[in-house]
């Protein structure tokens, strides 16, 4: 039966039809990674609702067939060309069908029988995938927060259009989206985001100036990827959500807030024009939103930990330091400006993370490059598929030469 339209999401107008079949068919792209090596102990967990149509991974051609040999999907990408012959004979006794190159991502959306495409592909990659997905009518579970925003108004303006449904898998964006089903959108105070602090919550600049790649990447609550990792610590993915949040929400920006909230236990709230605050609780546990963006509109019941309250019986919630911490503060800025600004943010931010875990720059200078690449390269105010495409080009260009004016 059909599902009516849910108050409180632009993003989220339109609901397919809900069919009622066997297994949910799923393709995972950037199933290597955090997000799908965790969506996959979902399959594992319910392998009679649950079936893996297409594996895509950048570079990890191992875990990719070890992957490919347990689960069976109809199609594999190993967006590394070099490494599909690897991938082609170790699966040559089976069905799966192998293919390399980061087009044949894109490409595949247009074949696979998937009904959801789990895009959790690290940055700027994932933009095309997923466009092609919503292109093919799939239902798209949204890990890669870069997609909304590099180019936010033209991939809303695409789901508006294929009557696509897209579904948050941040834990952030996944909590908001709980708490807002049912809601009128028109009640909508403020969304509020909730970040741990990273590593180096309360610390000062002049503390930072010679923190290290291993310290970066300790994070207090969290297990990510690397690249994720170090953006928490620099406040960079707070920045990118509040992005994101825009656009999955349809909110303004003055309506967005950030908190700090070291234990990570509330992953986020809405505040109504009555001054109620409705909040999404639970443990810092990645597997949560995954499995609801898998099963919605049901709640799957699992058997994972529960949160205890004897536990933790307290939690904190304190403004974020944007003057220390500045690629918050840049990413409102990217907000304001709009355009291409915040495709340049995420071209430059992608360069500086890489160059600090290669230990090229310093911390601080994570946000100095960034903040260089938004001010100096040229602003598109309305900015089409191509302009993004070039902005991004530029950007990583560009970013790339002023490294070695930030060299350590």
């Amino acid at each position: 039966m059909p599902l009516a339209k849910l108050p409180g999401f632009e993003v989220l107008p339109y609901f397919a039809l809900m069919i009622e079949q066997q297994k949910k068919r799923i393709a995972i792209l950037g199933s290597t990674g955090s997000i799908g090596t965790q969506a996959l102990d979902i399959v594992r967990e319910h392998p009679d609702e649950l079936e893996v149509e297409v594996l895509t991974a950048h570079n990890n051609a191992d875990l990719l067939i070890a992957q490919a040999l347990e689960f069976a999907p109809n199609h594999v990408v190993i967006a590394n060309e070099s490494k599909y012959l690897q991938v082609k004979e170790a699966l040559a006794s089976t069905d799966v069908k192998v293919f390399a190159g980061d087009k044949s991502i894109a490409d595949l959306m247009e074949i696979t029988s998937a009904d959801t495409v789990l895009t959790a592909m690290v940055g700027y990659s994932g933009l095309l995938p997923t466009i092609a997905a919503i292109k093919a009518r799939k239902r798209i579970a949204l890990a890669n927060k870069e997609t909304l925003v590099v180019a936010g108004e033209l991939i809303t303006s695409l789901c508006m259009e294929n009557r696509v449904e897209m579904l948050p898998v941040d834990s952030e964006h996944s909590a908001i989206f709980q708490c807002l089903v049912g809601e009128n959108p028109d009640a909508i105070e403020h969304i509020i985001l909730t970040a741990s602090g990273g590593p180096f919550r309360g610390k000062k600049r002049s503390e930072l100036e010679q923190v290290t790649r291993a310290q970066a990447l300790k994070h207090p609550n969290w297990s990510m990827g690397a690249k994720i990792t170090i953006d928490s610590a620099s406040l960079m993915n707070k920045g990118l959500e509040v992005i994101e949040a825009k656009w999955l929400f349809g909110v303004r920006n003055e309506q967005i807030k950030v908190v700090v909230h070291p234990q990570s236990i509330v992953h986020s709230m809405v505040e109504f024009t009555d001054g109620s605050i409705k909040a999404q609780l639970g443990l810092p546990d990645m597997k949560l939103p995954i499995q609801y963006a898998m099963y919605y509109p049901q709640r799957r019941q699992n058997n994972w930990p529960r949160t205890s309250f004897t536990q933790f019986n307290r939690l904190d919630f304190e403004e974020p330091d944007m003057e220390t911490f500045r690629n918050l503060a840049l990413a409102f800025d990217a907000l304001e400006a709009g355009g291409n600004k915040a495709c340049l943010l995420n071209a430059a931010n992608e360069i500086a993370v890489q160059a600090f875990l290669e230990d090229k720059i310093g911390f601080l200078q994570i946000a100095e490059l960034n903040e260089k690449c938004m001010q100096e390269l040229p602003f598109v105010a309305k900015p089409v598929l191509e302009d993004y495409i070039a902005s991004d080009k530029l950007a990583r260009e560009k970013a790339t030469e002023w490294i070695k004016q930030f060299a350590r």
